[in-house]
């Protein structure tokens, strides 16, 4: 199994570009099936959920060809199976919305329970809620097993905002008869992504970027051109790793406003960053200093469905916490085993209070030490990156296939900016 060898100490500094958003690329590589005709996605990030959704998409009876660095030409003209392998479901959450579209397309789809990041219970009820109130029926065995004569359009109240089951529900509304409405719906930059390439495919969507959509179902889509957005997660990322080892970093090719419910809370940790147009830049000298609530209050930095501060930062800035003077409270509301990788940082030399499986209380400035450290999911595994690299001496990271699911060229990129890290077997 590859690791990740890495030694502290060194600033991360230069100039990166961010990669295509991971969770738009995963829904709209499904969306391709929902047309006959050629869908060319742009900006798709090189890494290994993408090329497992890609073989999902072969196997289905879909076509992939290259179109260009990060570029694919799609065509779900072949469409020829409804039944995705589970050797495949068990590798990735995201082989879930290929519901929707099988179900359009072929009025049946059976999916294995689905893989992915370990981070707590993840259910899946508000996919069965949102695709049997569109006219469909589900029976549970080894599978999940979905079936449709027709699909109708109905007025839907999605029980949480699931991202995933948001996704699913749209593409299989866009192709129902009637008028579909979507309330409680999942609205983050990815969502958007999906519904304005929908858009392009010629389904009719009103209130992108709302928590209430309008769907009128279209007889069909077809084929159009579309370019994955930036990954903020991972502007995320570079932003705390510049920030803990003192770096100057300049980052290309974001749009600022994803940013908004993450500069709050970086802000109580003392870091800010300019921007201007698609570049945003972090200076070397950041206060790193808790901004303390009213009345000298500990301040708290909580996730939230969107615009809420994303849950999949809240790894990152609970390491980022550990190298700030003061206390800090993280509290994790969505998944209940995402925080139990903080045993890790503590064995580093972090201080750090783990109250129940949701919430930590963190302690700062701590000096870390390198660590053999293991890689629970994406985010934490990039947050044991950055613990490693702000640590003194050298660190080994476990398990590393979790964290290039999520992150393109990982190692290539930072070591451009400087970091002392390489992948060995």
């Amino acid at each position: 199994m590859n690791q990740y060898r890495i030694k502290g100490g060194a600033p991360v500094s230069g100039v990166v570009r961010l990669s295509g958003n991971k969770n738009a690329a995963l829904p709209c590589i499904a969306c391709a099936l929902l047309t006959k005709e050629t869908v060319l996605l742009r900006n798709v990030p090189d890494i290994e959920d993408v090329r497992v959704m890609f073989e999902v998409f072969r196997i289905l009876g879909g076509s992939i060809q290259s179109a260009g660095q990060n570029a694919w030409r799609l065509s779900g003209e072949g469409l020829c199976r409804d039944t995705v392998p589970a050797e495949l479901a068990e590798k990735i959450r995201a082989s879930i919305l290929f519901a929707g579209p099988l179900l359009a397309r072929t009025g049946r789809a059976v999916l294995p329970p689905p893989g992915g990041d370990v981070i707590g219970r993840r259910r899946l009820d508000t996919h069965f809620l949102a695709l049997t109130e569109l006219g469909a029926s589900v029976t549970i065995t080894e599978n999940y097993n979905f079936n449709a004569k027709t699909l109708k359009g109905a007025d839907i109240f999605l029980d949480e905002a699931s991202v995933t089951a948001t996704e699913n529900a749209i593409m299989a509304a866009v192709l129902a008869q009637g008028d579909t409405i979507l309330t409680n719906a999942a609205s983050e930059p990815h969502c958007q992504d999906l519904c304005r390439m929908l858009v392009a495919m010629g389904a009719k969507i009103d209130g992108i970027g709302s928590n209430i959509l309008h769907i009128h179902g279209v007889e069909k889509l077809g084929g159009c051109e579309f370019e994955i957005g930036a990954d903020y997660m991972e502007a995320g990322s570079f932003l705390g790793l510049a920030a803990v080892t003192h770096g100057e970093l300049i980052i290309e090719g974001i749009d600022a406003r994803d940013l908004r419910p993450v500069k709050i809370p970086f802000g109580k940790l003392g870091i800010c960053w300019e921007h201007e147009g698609k570049t945003l830049r972090i200076g070397a000298n950041q206060t790193l200093r808790v901004n303390h609530d009213l009345g000298g209050m500990i301040p708290k930095i909580d996730d939230a469905p969107w615009p809420g501060f994303p849950p999949d930062l809240t790894s990152i800035v609970t390491v980022v916490a550990t190298q700030v003077e003061g206390t800090v409270l993280v509290h994790e509301k969505m998944f209940e085993s995402r925080m139990f990788f903080v045993d890790m940082l503590i064995g580093m030399g972090a201080r750090i209070v783990l109250c129940d499986p949701h919430r930590a209380v963190i302690s700062g400035p701590a000096k870390l030490s390198g660590s053999e450290l293991t890689s629970p999911d994406v985010r934490a595994g990039m947050a044991m990156i950055i613990a490693a690299l702000c640590a003194e001496g050298e660190s080994i990271v476990k398990n590393v296939y979790q964290i290039e699911r999520g992150y393109e060229r990982i190692v290539e990129r930072l070591t451009t900016l400087g970091a002392c890290i390489e992948r060995r077997e």
